[in-house]
């Protein structure tokens, strides 16, 4: 017997509401993990993996996920006060990125070593970057009146469209991250998969939120 559209609409909605859940869950797991691994405070490299894990696993995935309807934790917020933490997030992350990119680049000088020498330093060069681009972005949607002449559907969908993008940026730097030998030298077996898991499934998670709550409905309206 097939169900009516009412029951498949109240399981679509409990499925991206379980969903969420476990993106809030993992983001902050696998933040708590890495810091746990790292011990920050016992070499000035121990700083990096913990401030990057805390910029695009935590910080940016709480920053998206605070405009679900389903998922977001501030959901009795006005969607003007939502939009401020989100804006607020993005900055705290993109300040975190900052620093755990200065001082890696601090170590390796240190060092005398070669920098964006792996695929993961320079992933992670762009999605730092990027989350640059993408904050500046956002203050023309804090005050359209700055972008007169761009209609303000486009902006957000363009915002949207680029935050993706870049939130896929820094999952990609992070599990470039899990192959690098400090990562691989303490972390092996199934909790090295485990660990994997964690971006891939925060990413998964953030594209449907995006794409189908945000993305699906902006390019449907004339």
């Amino acid at each position: 017997m097939a169900l009516s559209v009412e029951t498949e609409s109240h399981i679509y909605r409990a499925l991206r509401t379980a969903s969420g859940a476990a993106a809030h869950l993992v983001a902050l797991g696998f933040t708590i993990f890495v810091a746990v691994l790292a011990r920050p405070g016992s070499s000035l490299f121990s700083w990096h993996p913990m401030l990057m894990s805390l910029a695009f696993s935590f910080l940016m995935t709480e920053a998206l996920l605070v405009f679900s309807p389903e998922s977001s934790l501030l959901r009795s917020l006005s969607r003007k006060g939502r939009a401020r933490c989100h804006w607020v997030l993005q900055l705290l992350a993109l300040l975190c990125a900052l620093l755990g990119l200065g001082l890696v680049i601090l170590h390796k000088e240190q060092l005398g070593k070669a920098h964006l020498a792996t695929w993961h330093g320079r992933a992670g060069l762009i999605a730092v970057l990027w989350a640059g681009l993408q904050c500046s972005g956002g203050v023309g949607l804090l005050y359209p009146k700055l972008l007169p002449r761009w209609p303000l559907a486009k902006l957000k969908l363009y915002h949207a469209t680029s935050g993706l993008v870049g939130y896929l940026l820094g999952s990609a730097s992070l599990l470039l991250g899990m192959c690098s030998l400090w990562f691989t030298a303490t972390v092996t077996g199934g909790v090295w998969y485990l660990a994997v898991l964690c971006p891939v499934i925060t990413s998964l998670v953030i594209m449907s939120q995006v794409s189908n709550a945000y993305l699906y409905r902006k390019r449907i309206q004339p």
